[in-house]
């Protein structure tokens, strides 16, 4: 059964954040963000460089979110005709915006990933 995608943005104030965390929710979504902006050379990555990058992502799962992001316009697809055929996904504006909010939650995760919760530490 497919998720129920989002149906508008529009909604009471303080619900941005539901809003915005409908957009890139997913458990891959924001690690195909952080690798587009902080380790694409050229702002772009090909499929399996994404793979290489993340590899406990299955390839359907990877496709899904990846083509979930494109229909957001937080990612560009552009397929090239060649033989093999090459496939690069870059940022769009929309998904480069989001680059405060991506960093910002690696360095939340850097500095408390690995200290014990207060429930383990008491």
């Amino acid at each position: 059964m497919a998720r129920i995608r989002h149906r508008s943005l529009d909604c009471s104030p303080g619900c941005a954040v539901e809003a915005t965390l409908q957009l890139i929710d997913g458990k891959w979504k924001g690690v195909i963000l952080y690798h587009l902006l902080a380790e694409a050379p050229d702002g772009a990555l090909r499929f399996n460089g994404l793979r290489r990058r993340m590899p406990n992502v299955t390839q359907r799962m990877l496709t899904n979110q990846l083509r979930e992001l494109e229909a957001d316009g937080f990612v560009h697809r552009t397929v090239y005709a060649e033989v093999p055929p090459r496939v690069e996904y870059r940022l769009t504006a929309r998904g480069r915006s989001l680059e405060p909010v991506i960093r910002a939650l690696k360095a939340w995760g850097d500095a408390h990933a690995a200290l014990p919760t207060e429930t383990e530490a008491a």
